[in-house]
């Protein structure tokens, strides 16, 4: 297995449509030459699942190198880095399903606090490719979510639900039985070090965080993890966490009608003016002016440095 070394890497993050378990995204326009026009790492603030279609290449798991082939299903953690590259020029063809592994464990395993965090944190240390042979269950979930989103039948939501808790299901099942070094499985042993990190803000962006805290957290002295953190992720982490706070703000403006003051305390912000400053610095312009007409202004967010690109 080939190692590569330490590429540009970049934060994408994926919004859910509003009331839906997962983001599909499927079809023709997913048949297409991967990789070659942007050769980075990225990852991702949702649980990727994609199965390939047609076509062959790598697929770069952080350090390491598989090939890939038609039928075989990824599981890509988020905060996990990867790209898929395919052959030459050759036309592949992948579909997708982001899902927000936390929130359907909470759905599915209330007032269990121990055991949501016990199983979030299973299914997030590993990726791991299989194939539509070895795993035909998932697979047919797979395709059964696909072929919901596709049709619109009644009951399509609810029916994408269910399936995407029986993934999880059986994600649950295949980590139990993965020994700890697995060939197939893939270990980050880079942008792993600061994983622990990741996790962290976006699961408490709203709280007041600082850098020793999450150098701690890594088990590093706080000037290593400044130096380390800036290297991959190209901003300091307390850049990082803000432009967090502002995907966080701009969700909530697109979902409710909080005023502005309770969408900065919600997502971390002590004041109003420290919001307003974030917020003009990664969109140029006021999140007043942003709720009028978000569709204006949003791409200044997702394409803010290398570092953050909206997802597909």
């Amino acid at each position: 297995m080939a190692k590569r070394k330490k590429d540009t890497m970049e934060f994408r993050f994926y919004e859910l449509p509003q009331g839906e378990s997962a983001l599909v995204l499927c079809g023709e326009s997913w048949k297409r030459v991967y990789g070659h026009d942007e050769l980075h790492l990225h990852f991702h603030n949702l649980l990727e699942i994609g199965i390939c279609r047609e076509g062959d290449g790598n697929m770069y798991l952080d350090e390491d190198i598989y090939q890939y082939h038609d039928g075989d299903i990824t599981f890509i953690p988020e905060n996990f880095p990867h790209v898929t590259v395919s052959y030459g020029e050759v036309v592949n063809f992948w579909e997708y399903i982001f899902i927000d592994l936390r929130s359907v464990i909470e759905e599915m395993f209330p007032n269990n606090a121990a055991f949501q965090n016990d199983a979030v944190s299973t299914i997030s240390k590993k990726a791991f490719m299989t194939n539509v042979y070895q795993s035909p269950v998932v697979a047919g979930y797979i395709n059964s979510i696909i072929r919901e989103t596709n049709e619109h039948k009644e009951y399509s939501q609810r029916t994408i639900k269910l399936l995407v808790q029986g993934i999880v299901i059986e994600l649950l099942r295949k980590y139990d039985e993965l020994p700890e070094e697995d060939n197939d499985v893939v270990k980050g042993t880079n942008m792993s070090q600061i994983a622990t990190a990741l996790d962290y803000m976006n699961k408490h962006y709203s709280e007041t965080i600082k850098a020793g805290e999450l150098s701690s957290l890594c088990n590093m002295s706080e000037t290593h993890f400044r130096r380390l953190f800036e290297s991959y992720i190209n901003m300091p982490p307390m850049e990082y966490l803000n432009l967090i706070r502002v995907q966080k703000a701009c969700e909530l403006m697109k979902k409710t009608n909080e005023p502005m003051e309770l969408i900065a305390q919600k997502c971390g912000f002590t004041t109003q003016s420290t919001f307003n400053r974030n917020f003009r610095k990664f969109l140029n312009t006021s999140p007043y002016q942003w709720k009028i007409n978000p569709e204006n202004y949003e791409h200044k967010l997702l394409n803010f440095r290398i570092s953050a690109l909206k997802g597909w």
